[in-house]
Protein backbone atom coordinates (compact mmCIF):
# COMPACT_ATOMS: atom_id res chain seq x y z
CA UNK A 1 0.00 0.00 0.00
CA UNK A 2 1.34 3.19 -0.98
CA UNK A 3 1.45 5.84 2.08
CA UNK A 4 0.24 8.72 0.46
CA UNK A 5 -0.76 10.34 2.93
CA UNK A 6 2.12 10.82 4.87
CA UNK A 7 3.87 11.75 1.38
CA UNK A 8 1.59 14.52 0.90
CA UNK A 9 1.93 16.05 3.87
CA UNK A 10 6.16 15.65 3.60
CA UNK A 11 5.53 17.29 0.09
CA UNK A 12 3.10 20.20 1.55
CA UNK A 13 6.25 21.07 4.46
CA UNK A 14 9.09 20.66 2.47
CA UNK A 15 7.07 23.14 -0.59
CA UNK A 16 6.11 25.44 1.98
CA UNK A 17 9.80 26.06 3.82
CA UNK A 18 11.07 26.37 0.23
CA UNK A 19 8.59 29.25 -0.03
CA UNK A 20 9.65 30.31 3.13
CA UNK A 21 13.01 30.84 2.15
CA UNK A 22 11.99 32.58 -0.62
CA UNK A 23 10.41 34.90 1.22
CA UNK A 24 13.58 35.74 3.33
CA UNK A 25 15.81 35.62 0.23
CA UNK A 26 13.76 38.60 -1.44
CA UNK A 27 13.82 40.43 1.98
CA UNK A 28 17.61 40.09 2.23
CA UNK A 29 17.69 41.27 -1.79
CA UNK A 30 15.88 44.54 -0.57
CA UNK A 31 17.45 45.38 3.06
CA UNK A 32 21.13 45.93 3.53
CA UNK A 33 21.02 45.05 7.27
CA UNK A 34 19.21 41.95 6.87
CA UNK A 35 20.01 40.04 10.08
CA UNK A 36 18.95 43.82 12.31
CA UNK A 37 15.21 42.74 10.20
CA UNK A 38 15.53 39.15 12.27
CA UNK A 39 14.49 41.64 15.08
CA UNK A 40 11.50 43.43 13.52
CA UNK A 41 7.69 42.88 14.81
CA UNK A 42 4.36 43.94 13.72
CA UNK A 43 3.10 44.29 17.10
CA UNK A 44 5.20 44.63 20.50
CA UNK A 45 3.52 41.37 21.46
CA UNK A 46 4.02 39.23 18.86
CA UNK A 47 7.13 37.36 17.95
CA UNK A 48 10.04 38.80 15.71
CA UNK A 49 10.93 37.64 11.92
CA UNK A 50 13.66 35.74 13.36
CA UNK A 51 11.65 33.42 15.63
CA UNK A 52 8.46 33.43 13.20
CA UNK A 53 11.21 30.96 10.93
CA UNK A 54 11.91 29.05 14.18
CA UNK A 55 7.97 28.79 15.04
CA UNK A 56 7.23 27.49 11.17
CA UNK A 57 10.00 25.34 11.06
CA UNK A 58 8.98 23.88 14.53
CA UNK A 59 5.92 22.31 12.74
CA UNK A 60 7.80 20.17 10.45
CA UNK A 61 10.22 19.51 12.77
CA UNK A 62 8.04 18.26 15.28
CA UNK A 63 6.18 15.91 12.95
CA UNK A 64 8.97 14.49 11.50
CA UNK A 65 10.39 13.98 15.60
CA UNK A 66 7.11 12.72 16.24
CA UNK A 67 7.05 10.56 13.25
CA UNK A 68 10.11 9.02 14.37
CA UNK A 69 8.50 7.97 17.47
CA UNK A 70 10.91 10.46 19.46
CA UNK A 71 9.81 13.30 21.69
CA UNK A 72 9.60 16.49 20.13
CA UNK A 73 12.16 19.07 21.04
CA UNK A 74 11.89 22.86 19.67
CA UNK A 75 14.27 24.80 17.86
CA UNK A 76 15.53 27.39 19.72
CA UNK A 77 13.93 30.83 19.31
CA UNK A 78 16.66 33.43 18.84
CA UNK A 79 17.94 33.48 15.29
CA UNK A 80 20.71 36.46 14.73
CA UNK A 81 21.45 35.74 11.00
CA UNK A 82 20.09 34.86 8.00
CA UNK A 83 22.43 32.18 7.60
CA UNK A 84 20.98 30.61 10.58
CA UNK A 85 17.51 30.95 9.47
CA UNK A 86 18.32 29.38 6.02
CA UNK A 87 20.48 26.36 8.07
CA UNK A 88 17.18 25.79 10.21
CA UNK A 89 14.73 25.38 7.04
CA UNK A 90 17.46 23.41 5.28
CA UNK A 91 17.84 21.38 8.31
CA UNK A 92 14.04 20.95 8.54
CA UNK A 93 13.18 20.03 4.69
CA UNK A 94 16.36 17.77 5.55
CA UNK A 95 14.27 16.04 8.24
CA UNK A 96 11.07 16.18 6.79
CA UNK A 97 12.13 14.29 3.38
CA UNK A 98 13.70 11.47 5.38
CA UNK A 99 10.70 10.39 7.24
CA UNK A 100 10.01 6.80 7.31
CA UNK A 101 6.75 6.25 8.20
CA UNK A 102 3.45 5.01 7.33
CA UNK A 103 0.26 6.09 6.95
CA UNK A 104 -1.09 4.57 10.19
CA UNK A 105 0.98 6.83 12.17
CA UNK A 106 -1.81 8.96 11.71
CA UNK A 107 -3.73 7.00 13.56
CA UNK A 108 -1.85 7.22 16.73
CA UNK A 109 -2.68 9.77 18.93
CA UNK A 110 -0.20 12.82 19.82
CA UNK A 111 -0.41 14.89 23.09
CA UNK A 112 0.00 18.57 22.77
CA UNK A 113 1.00 21.50 25.64
CA UNK A 114 -1.05 24.35 24.66
CA UNK A 115 -0.08 25.87 27.90
CA UNK A 116 0.67 25.55 31.29
CA UNK A 117 -1.80 22.64 32.96
CA UNK A 118 -3.06 22.28 29.09
CA UNK A 119 -2.83 20.03 26.60
CA UNK A 120 -5.16 18.43 23.91
CA UNK A 121 -4.97 14.63 22.66
CA UNK A 122 -5.34 14.13 19.04
CA UNK A 123 -5.48 11.54 16.57
CA UNK A 124 -2.85 11.50 14.18
CA UNK A 125 -4.59 13.04 11.06
CA UNK A 126 -6.27 16.07 13.56
CA UNK A 127 -2.74 16.57 15.25
CA UNK A 128 -1.12 17.21 11.68
CA UNK A 129 -5.02 19.18 10.16
CA UNK A 130 -5.81 21.10 13.14
CA UNK A 131 -2.84 21.90 14.68
CA UNK A 132 0.33 21.78 12.52
CA UNK A 133 -0.36 22.74 9.37
CA UNK A 134 -2.49 26.13 11.03
CA UNK A 135 0.38 26.84 13.00
CA UNK A 136 2.96 26.44 10.04
CA UNK A 137 1.00 28.45 7.60
CA UNK A 138 0.83 31.40 10.49
CA UNK A 139 4.00 31.26 11.29
CA UNK A 140 5.36 31.97 7.14
CA UNK A 141 2.13 34.52 7.14
CA UNK A 142 4.13 36.26 9.87
CA UNK A 143 7.15 36.07 7.92
CA UNK A 144 5.56 37.57 4.81
CA UNK A 145 3.47 40.37 6.63
CA UNK A 146 7.06 41.56 8.38
CA UNK A 147 8.49 41.67 5.50
CA UNK A 148 5.82 43.25 3.46
CA UNK A 149 5.65 46.09 6.34
CA UNK A 150 9.12 46.91 5.86
CA UNK A 151 8.42 47.34 2.34
CA UNK A 152 9.58 44.25 0.69
CA UNK A 153 8.24 43.71 -2.67
CA UNK A 154 6.72 40.76 -1.64
CA UNK A 155 3.27 39.57 -3.29
CA UNK A 156 0.69 36.68 -3.28
CA UNK A 157 2.61 34.96 -6.28
CA UNK A 158 6.28 34.88 -3.98
CA UNK A 159 3.60 32.97 -1.05
CA UNK A 160 2.01 30.88 -3.78
CA UNK A 161 5.22 30.14 -5.45
CA UNK A 162 4.23 26.12 -5.17
CA UNK A 163 1.97 26.57 -7.62
CA UNK A 164 4.32 27.81 -10.08
CA UNK A 165 4.69 24.41 -11.89
CA UNK A 166 1.01 23.64 -11.88
CA UNK A 167 0.60 27.24 -14.10
CA UNK A 168 -0.28 26.72 -17.59
CA UNK A 169 -1.16 29.28 -19.95
CA UNK A 170 -4.23 29.43 -22.63
CA UNK A 171 -7.90 29.51 -21.75
CA UNK A 172 -9.36 26.69 -19.27
CA UNK A 173 -12.32 26.41 -21.20
CA UNK A 174 -10.87 24.94 -24.72
CA UNK A 175 -11.97 28.15 -26.32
Amino acid sequence: MADREIAEIKRVFVSRLDTLAHILDTGARHIEDFDATLQARLAPDMAPLGTQVVFACNQPHGFAWWCAGLPVENLPPEVASLALAREHIQRTREQVAAIDAQDERLDQVKRIVVGPDRYCDLPGRQYVGDFLLPNFYFHISMAYAILRHLGVPLGKADYMAFLVPLVRVGNPAGK
